[in-house]
């Protein structure tokens, strides 16, 4: 009867024994375990991967600077310039030049410098009523420097002669004039026609020093070495192009122009040939009279 009683309570604290060192155990694997040991993943966790470092490190900055767009400079028209080389010294000389003469050329070729409307209808007028002779005529037209003025002169100057010779005299005067103002037409020609050229000798140059550099450095896998040749090859290109098309442009349209204003001319100079050629014929009359 003595041992019936105390077996039960022995047989729990035993149990409860077992189960406090069990727990003490396993304790800290089990905390230490993550979700995924113990759904069953048993792969450990990817270890962090090293920082790239050598050509591994150039080839990754490439790839960011071309992500972000830092390639090739921030896009200012400075950096551009000076990206070029030294071939954008005679391209921006080029340019120079172009705006220079192109200036020049819209001030001289104007209407109102060339054939004024309001001195051509005075002239004409005065002369075609009989109000000049040919010492007025021909200081009317040196008190006027323009080259209408100066065709009208050399009609004037045959005054008293006949109609072929005053005709001639005002074509040859005309010509003369024209021949003025087609000066600088040969340096739009020529800037259209260079500045394709040193563009081109620029992207030449580019590749040249794109490949030198990679034969220097004996790898084909650093995108860094062909970033600056290319660019330089770019950068004359366009800047040869943005030079010779404005001057095609403006050698076409002062072409043009000068042909407009030639045409001109010659209608101003018809009205004061037949007048100076009739008063010529009167006067040839008086003296047959008299």
């Amino acid at each position: 009867m003595v041992l019936q009683r105390p077996w039960p309570i022995c047989c729990h604290r035993l149990v409860i024994a077992l189960l406090l060192a069990g727990l003490a155990a396993g304790a800290g694997p089990a905390c230490g375990q993550t979700v995924r040991a113990w759904a069953g993943d048993d792969e450990p966790a990817a270890a962090e991967a090293p920082p790239p470092t050598g050509a591994d490190a150039e080839a990754a900055g490439i790839s960011v600077a071309v992500a972000s767009g830092r390639i090739g400079g921030s896009g200012r028209p400075l950096e551009l310039l000076f990206g070029g080389g030294l071939l954008m010294i005679p391209l921006l000389a080029c340019s120079f030049a172009l705006v220079v003469f192109g200036i020049e050329r819209a001030v001289s070729l104007r209407t109102s410098q060339v054939v004024p409307v309001l001195f051509v209808e005075r002239f004409v007028g005065r002369l075609q009523a009989g109000e000049f002779d040919r010492a007025e005529a021909a200081a009317a037209c040196a008190a006027h420097p323009s080259p209408v003025a100066r065709a009208f002169a050399a009609a004037v100057r045959r005054w008293g002669r006949p109609a072929v010779e005053v005709e001639q005299a005002a074509i040859d005067a005309c010509e003369r004039e024209l021949n003025h103002l087609r000066k600088y037409r040969r340096v739009f020609n020529g800037v259209a026609t260079i500045s394709p050229l040193f563009g081109l000798l620029g992207t030449v140059l580019g590749l040249i020093r794109s490949f030198n550099d990679i034969a220097a450095a004996g790898a084909m896998g650093q995108p860094d070495l062909l970033a600056r040749g290319f660019g330089e090859a770019l950068i004359t290109t366009a800047m040869g192009l943005v030079v010779a098309i404005p001057a095609l442009v403006l050698h076409s349209y002062f072409t043009s122009r000068v042909d407009r204003l030639a045409m001109q001319l010659d209608e101003c100079c018809q009205p004061v040939i037949e007048a100076v050629a009739a008063t010529g014929a009167e006067l040839g009359t008086r003296r047959k009279a008299g």
